[in-house]
């Protein structure tokens, strides 16, 4: 039995057999911390030594969401970031501890809600996917790392992993957070609030949802003949689809083609010789993710009628034409390079279907105001992001419409 000194007073003699429990960085034995300012300097001195790390770090160079982990980090963003926040901030301090629950099937996702909560004024300990993800591994090393320069930071950065069936965990951690943040899906959400939180505590909670992708059939088409314009497209595509095997509630399931019909067709072609260009050497697919693509097919098939399998050189894309949008889509669904199209000369037809579920629009040679204006003017109850193809899969400091900064601190009130 480990005793945890927890700057708490209801927990200050709580102890956790910690025989099934993985510390990957920090020291969660010596939970003693205090609030802090947001965009506190430590911070943000610690983010750019941790970004210089990670950027000469061989291993970390070999992981596209790295490498975009690192950048997010970089002095001169953290800088910009910190400049826009600064007419907010100036009466606000961290809330405390923040225990954050990551999602299973986005490696790096973990690393990104650590530094919002840092860049907030708290302390951390975030529950890791006990899957060995190498991203994992090599961000936390580099968090061991630059701490030994950061020594006063080391009780606000703590990653654990531990089984599902070790709720014991998740109980202990949620009686001592003053906020809980749980990534990762419907079912996750229900499992981890069967833990009580303290009575000023809170979740701030990021369910399933889906997303989809907005492209306007004339702006490929312009680019046709440029083969480099058009593979950086497909690149983008791959992004915010392939990199996460489309299971990231960021990673665009259906298509969704502004144009004419014969306009359309002409870019999907162009489109999609791209993207299997992209992928057919660098995708491996698994045989039950095959599987599950022929399934959601003919599920489409039955549901919908009228949807049309379109042509593709293999299983590494399967795509289907939906003539009508209906209620139903996302429940068609599938990972692993499985698109719903529709096409349309406007974006009318989304204000049919678009409910909470729906996060993002990423979009090609489209104006983001004007999708904003549909989606404001229609009160649609979803749309919380509309971002360039290639952006889909990035996290901000304002995600699933919470101002993460604002939310995971409190403000001083003085009369």
């Amino acid at each position: 039995m480990i005793h945890m000194q927890i700057n708490s007073v209801e927990n200050k003699d709580a102890s956790l057999d910690t025989s099934g429990l993985n510390v990957l960085c920090g020291d969660v034995m010596n939970l003693i911390y205090k609030p802090l300012d947001p965009f506190n300097d430590s911070v943000c001195g610690f983010l750019c030594k941790l970004s210089q790390d990670l950027l000469h770090d061989r291993d970390a160079k070999n992981y596209p969401d790295i490498v975009t982990f690192a950048f997010f980090c970089r002095k001169a963003n953290i800088t910009k970031l910190k400049q826009s926040y600064a007419s907010k901030i100036r009466n606000r301090v961290g809330r405390g501890l923040i225990f954050h629950i990551a999602p299973s099937n986005v490696p790096i996702n973990f690393a990104y809600t650590l530094v919002f909560a840092l860049l907030a004024g708290n302390a951390c300990i975030v529950k890791a996917s006990s899957k060995d993800f190498a991203q994992t591994r090599i961000v936390c090393a580099a968090l061991d790392r630059v701490l030994e320069q950061f020594k006063e930071l080391k009780p606000y950065i703590n990653v654990v992993s531990y089984g599902r069936d070790r709720q014991e965990y998740t109980e202990f951690f949620s009686g001592i957070c003053n906020v809980r943040v749980i990534w990762g899906g419907d079912l996750t959400i229900e499992t981890v609030r069967k833990a009580n939180i303290g009575p000023r505590a809170f979740d701030i909670t990021f369910s399933d949802r889906y997303s989809l992708a907005l492209i306007n059939a004339d702006a490929v088409n312009r680019i046709a003949g440029e083969n480099e314009k058009v593979m950086a497209l497909a690149q983008d595509f791959y992004n915010d689809t392939y990199l996460y095997d489309q299971n990231a509630c960021s990673s665009p399931r259906m298509i969704y083609w502004m144009g004419d019909k014969q306009a359309v067709v002409k870019a999907q072609k162009t489109f999609w010789d791209a993207v299997y260009s992209n992928i057919k050497d660098r995708y491996p697919i698994e045989g039950e993710t095959a599987v599950n693509k022929q399934m959601a097919l003919s599920r489409t098939a039955i549901e919908i009628p009228g949807s049309i399998e379109e042509d593709a050189p293999d299983n590494k894309i399967v795509r289907v034409r939906i003539p009508n949008l209906v209620e139903k889509l996302p429940d068609l669904r599938c990972a692993g390079g499985f698109f719903q199209e529709y096409c349309d000369g406007d974006l009318d037809a989304l204000a049919t279907i678009v409910d909470e579920k729906y996060q993002t629009i990423t979009y090609f040679g489209v104006n983001p105001e004007m999708v904003e204006d549909f989606v404001i003017s229609n009160g649609l109850h979803g749309i919380d992001r509309i971002v360039p193809i290639g952006k889909g899969a990035d996290l901000t400091l304002t995600w699933d419409g919470y101002d993460l900064i604002e939310t995971m601190s409190r403000i001083i009130g003085v009369a």
